[in-house]
């Protein structure tokens, strides 16, 4: 038994491999900062809400995503996040803020990790934010990729500005 259950966790690694690999091959190419944002939002949610594994590798992927954002200027102090509320569908939800303190118009890129009571990650999404004008804030919502049993908070991993 123990055996056929190793059996299967190999398998659905390698099906979650083949679907990461799939989700990546569609974002490459010379694209706006904007496009690769977008596209790193929805890779790094397909990812994360595979299994509880693959939160590890939804980090590094979003770290990968967000490296891709050409001009990006990191700005985590000028990202806030809300107090993350468990919705009736057990996912959680938090606000983020962001303040555009550069003189133009720009639009932003927020890795958003959430954490349980214990400080352990149990998801990472990224949020984009866009055209945010400049001297103003605008706020988005994280959502996280599955259900989120118990305490949990969100923090800014990383934020860009583009």
């Amino acid at each position: 038994m123990a055996a056929r259950h190793r059996r299967r966790r190999v398998t659905e690694g390698a099906a979650l491999v083949l679907a990461v690999s799939a989700v990546l091959a569609g974002c490459g190419g010379a694209e706006s900062p904007a496009d690769t944002a977008r596209k790193a939002e929805s890779a790094v949610g397909s990812i994360a809400s595979q299994a509880p594994e693959a939160i590890e590798s939804a980090t590094a992927e979003a770290g990968r995503r967000l490296d891709a954002i050409q001009g990006g200027t990191d700005v985590e102090d000028d990202v806030r996040t809300g107090s993350p509320v468990i919705g009736s569908d057990g996912r959680a939800r938090a606000e983020v803020t962001v303040r555009n303190t550069d003189d133009a118009p720009r639009s932003f890129a927020v890795q958003v990790d959430f954490r349980n009571a214990g400080g352990d990650l149990v998801d990472t999404v990224i949020v984009t934010v866009d055209h945010v004008q400049a001297g103003h804030s605008a706020t988005a919502t994280a959502r996280s990729t599955h259900d989120l049993p118990g305490e949990v908070r969100a923090e800014v991993a990383r934020a860009l500005r583009y």
